[in-house]
């Protein structure tokens, strides 16, 4: 039974560099963001990407900023004014 789903080479080889704790700088910062960036914009959640990526939720948040990203709000039930059941 297969528990992981495969990765690429690439992936694989980003994960290398992002061994827990590593500092990412340079072109490998730039591509990481470029790809958590895409990743976020087509709806994966920040836990999700840290958790894919094997960073802290606080990096994954602090590299979408620093990329731009324009974050979501929190999930869930709001409490907002409720619409009339008349």
């Amino acid at each position: 039974m297969r528990v992981h789903k495969r990765t690429s080479l690439e992936e694989a080889r980003v994960a290398e560099t992002l061994k827990k704790g590593s500092r990412v700088t340079g072109a490998a910062r730039e591509k990481l963001a470029a790809d958590l960036k895409k990743k976020y914009d087509s709806g994966a959640s920040i836990r999700a990407l840290a958790e894919e990526t094997g960073r802290s939720y606080g990096f994954v948040h602090r590299m979408l900023s620093e990329s731009g990203v324009t974050l979501r709000g929190r999930g869930g039930a709001t409490r907002g004014k409720k619409a009339d059941a008349a």
